[in-house]
């Protein structure tokens, strides 16, 4: 089987005014068969749709604070920095994902982002939001367990670890409130923050608020997140990349 490209969003350095990339996303999904292409950043829509044309699926990184705006509420002061190019980029990538069944694999940032475009909303801070008592935040090395999550029994990503529940990585401050339309709760921390959404109704779309990137080498879970997307996008005809 030909192995296929696959889009990568590219993270955003505002006091270089520079895209730049993890090696763990990129090499995530090399370990798994695919080629990783890191996407320039974009406001317009034609160049969004014609660049995912050319692959055959998406991952959608993690990154900056998402602008409450997109969700229909006013940042407060613990709202942290945000993103415009990829805020009006992501959107686009999405939806012309969705328009033609190519799949889609979310991390952190990723994840909270097919929520709000899905008609979701977000905490824009868990410490100051949410009474949980679970670190989100962690401190590095990256690559080791921050706080445990518990799989719903009966989803794709329960049925792909077969485990009720893991460890994971994590770095985040905001989560998921209001779910957005359609999607399919995977997995929750244990004080209830959703961690892992899927959209059922599309042949491949997951997401996951923590960060396999981080912890690929050695975590066999986290290896078969990055196989089971892989697979996906290697399984993408010729055809669905090139019609119009």
């Amino acid at each position: 089987m030909t192995r296929k490209i696959i889009a990568v969003v590219p993270l955003w350095d505002d006091a270089k005014q520079s895209i730049w990339m993890l090696p763990g996303y990129l090499e995530g999904i090399r370990a798994a068969g695919g080629i990783p292409f890191i996407l320039p950043l974009t406001k317009s829509e034609e160049e969004a749709c014609a660049l995912l044309k050319m692959c055959s699926g998406l991952m959608m990184t993690g990154g900056q604070d998402i602008n409450p705006r997109l969700y229909g509420q006013s940042a407060p002061s613990q709202c942290g920095e945000i993103c415009p190019e990829r805020d009006a980029m992501e959107p686009q990538l999405f939806n012309e994902a969705l328009k033609h069944d190519k799949p889609v694999l979310g991390i952190c940032r990723g994840l909270q982002m097919i929520n709000v475009v899905l008609g979701g909303t977000l905490y824009q801070d868990l410490p100051s939001q949410t009474n949980s008592n679970i670190n989100h935040r962690m401190k590095p090395p990256y690559n080791r367990e921050c706080h445990r999550v518990n799989l719903v029994p009966g989803t794709a990503l329960h049925r792909l670890l077969q485990v009720e529940t893991m460890g994971v990585t994590s770095n985040h401050h905001q989560g998921i409130d209001k779910l957005g339309e359609g999607l399919e709760v995977m997995a929750a921390s244990e004080d209830g923050i959703i961690e892992a959404v899927a959209l059922p109704a599309k042949k491949f779309v997951w997401a996951v608020q923590w960060h396999p990137e981080y912890d690929y080498l050695k975590n066999v879970f986290s290896q078969k997140i990055f196989q089971a997307f892989v697979e996906a996008c290697n399984q993408t005809h010729d055809s669905d990349e090139t019609h119009g």
